[in-house]
């Protein structure tokens, strides 16, 4: 599940890979680095991927060599509702011509694609309830909410989107799925126990336990790179708001609006809050040394033009000191991940060279400095 950019949902169903799809001049961006902005001092050579629609939540592969990725972008989905695609980091075509491949069904709306070690993909999908599309909350309620599908299974698949079979499924949610660094557990949110609290998988017993309890969404979670801790983004309503929260849930929806990121044990022990800013602050993960989380927010941005609606990649420490502001597009910037090796950060932006607002949020790939 991702936060949309202030313009349009990442939402869309993708049929095919994208043969005959020319990217625009990204080596301009790598030679000059015209896709870096003042002030990004931890960024260099910064490469664009996708150029179209909405692509987000673009993770790596174990051998750091491809992304997968969720998209809409009708050059490559022409039917209206995330499907999941692989491409390479390099820019360079997977085969011939085609760029672009898709590892999901083509049906349903899909989720959050992550990689297992032997390289399987897996990623959550509404296709074995219906292939159609199924509407966004926030269209039948008219305001920005995100939709708690309960349609949403957790499926596994080939590398190359081969053999599909549900991994994870049952009534309610099931979404959000990413995978411990020795390639045993499955980290994912679900509404199995009645509220969306975090669950964690045993690929190897098929063992699977619940790892938070609080009132409050729980969600988008991952670990260190040890395996020894998860860092997730969270809500912790009270009052009015928690009976505004159950309301919403019972009709498959959140409102976004107040998260903050807690951290704990991988086993969901010592949990606390690690962020206390206001606004949405989610999207989070770690900083190679395992000391630091980078993470999205739009708390520097609430009094600003847009109300609200910028977001940028922030780093904090993990005893919640160091607070630092990474990307300075002054659009949308969220989903930072790490390369295997940690030499390098994918993160989806709506930023351009040329500094034109956009409506299009892209994959964008950099150099890390410290």
């Amino acid at each position: 599940m991702v936060v949309r950019s202030y313009v349009v949902a990442v939402t869309a169903m993708l049929l095919a890979g994208c043969a005959g799809v020319t990217a625009p001049a990204a080596g301009a961006g790598a030679d000059t680095d015209s896709l870096r902005f003042p002030g990004e001092t931890h960024l260099r050579n910064v490469r664009q991927l996708t150029f179209g629609g909405n692509n987000a939540e673009a993770y790596w592969s174990p051998d750091g060599e491809r992304l997968i990725f969720q998209s809409d972008w009708d050059a490559i989905n022409p039917q209206g509702c995330d499907q999941q695609f692989v491409m390479r980091v390099d820019g360079q075509p997977i085969a011939g011509d085609r760029r672009y491949d898709l590892v999901s069904t083509g049906l349903g709306r899909t989720t959050c694609g992550y990689y297992l070690h032997d390289g399987r993909v897996v990623y959550a999908s509404t296709h074995g309830s219906s292939p159609a599309c199924p509407t966004p909350a926030s269209s039948e309620m008219g305001r920005y909410v995100w939709s708690i599908f309960p349609e949403y299974d957790i499926y596994v698949a080939g590398a190359d989107g081969s053999s599909p079979r549900v991994l994870i499924g049952g009534a309610g949610y099931d979404a959000e799925a990413t995978v411990s660094p020795d390639g045993r557990y499955v980290l994912f949110t679900s509404t199995r126990g009645g509220d969306l609290d975090l669950w964690k998988h045993d690929l190897e017993t098929g063992e699977t336990t619940q790892l938070t309890n609080t009132l409050g969404y729980d969600g988008g979670a991952f670990f260190s790179p040890d395996g020894s801790m998860i860092v997730w983004r969270a809500s912790r309503p009270t009052g009015d708001a928690a009976d505004s929260y159950r309301r919403l849930l019972g009709e498959n929806a959140v409102e976004p609006s107040e998260l903050d990121l807690f951290v704990a044990r991988s086993d969901g022990s010592e949990a606390r809050q690690l962020t206390d800013l206001p606004g949405a602050n989610w999207a989070p993960f770690f900083h190679p040394s395992g000391r630091r989380i980078l993470f999205a927010s739009n708390h520097h941005a609430l009094d600003g033009p847009g109300g609200g609606r910028e977001f940028a990649i922030f780093s904090i420490g993990l005893d919640g000191t160091g607070l630092e502001q990474i990307t300075h597009s002054g659009t949308f910037e969220a989903f930072p991940m790490f390369s295997p090796d940690g030499t390098m950060l994918a993160f989806s932006s709506n930023r351009r060279a040329d500094g034109e607002v956009s409506l299009e949020t892209n994959v964008f790939v950099a150099d890390w400095v410290e």
